[in-house]
């Protein structure tokens, strides 16, 4: 699966986008657990980030699966 990062994400990531091959579908606490390991910076931006799968906000039970695109959406402002 693609995930990619946005805004303050893409600064404590390092980079806008990582691939990762899970062998089977995660939901979104193994995703996480998957990405910390990864990106341990992620911690202080979790409670706030929403998970979106292929263009739209993912459920509570969705699950990833590796053809899927997905997107760690920070908190937006606008006016």
């Amino acid at each position: 699966m693609r995930v990619l990062f946005f805004a303050q994400l893409k600064d404590a990531t390092g980079c806008d986008s990582v691939e990762i091959a899970p062998a089977s579908p995660l939901n979104a606490e193994q995703l996480w657990t998957e990405l910390l390991k990864k990106f341990p910076k992620l911690e202080v931006h979790r409670s706030s980030v929403r998970l979106a799968k292929s263009c739209e906000y993912a459920a509570p039970d969705a699950l990833f699966g590796a053809d899927d695109e997905v997107a760690l959406i920070p908190p937006v402002s606008g006016g």
